[in-house]
């Protein structure tokens, strides 16, 4: 038997880059000990409760992200606030959750995501191209197909980098 050590995921909204590609599926490997320890050697990173650290550690594992074969700090610092806790909770569970876990938490991202384009109520919102070339729309599933998850105790803002 062997351990899985990559496990593949759909953002909920999904990353846009600068050609206005939008980028929903990724691969995220398990964390080492390094990849935990070497973000607090950064200078901007204050201590082990900084917001920074969390980009700095997800940049780290987070191999692919559509077709970004590279991903750094600057793509994960322009998520969208969902697509950032989803990574994090996706992060907790792969590596420090049961399979039972892991499983829950697809099939509370299915339930949610449920199909890619805005559903009827929604107002239509713009159209970012997806990286394999076909347009979704982009838009906050309506409330009635929202799965209640557990919520953050608070919203950690980062500190103004280059302000």
């Amino acid at each position: 038997m062997s351990l899985q050590t990559r496990y593949e995921f759909v953002l909920p909204r999904g990353y846009v880059d600068g050609d206005g590609a939008l980028h929903r599926t990724g691969t995220m490997r398990l964390a080492t000990a390094r990849d935990e320890l070497e973000p607090l050697r950064d200078p901007m990173v204050d201590g082990p409760d900084d917001p920074r650290l969390t980009i700095l550690v997800l940049a780290r594992v987070v191999e692919t992200l559509g077709s970004l074969e590279l991903v750094t700090a600057h793509e994960i610092e322009n998520l969208f606030a969902v697509d950032l806790a989803f990574l994090q909770d996706f992060y907790g569970v792969i590596n420090f959750g049961s399979q039972d876990d892991y499983e829950a938490l697809l099939q509370s991202q299915q339930e949610l995501l449920g199909p890619v384009t805005a559903s009827a109520s929604a107002p239509a919102g713009p159209e970012v191209t997806e990286a394999a070339g076909e347009p979704v729309a982009v838009g906050a599933p309506s409330p009635s197909s929202r799965v209640p998850r557990p919520g953050r105790s608070a919203i950690e803002e980062l500190p103004g980098v280059g302000r």
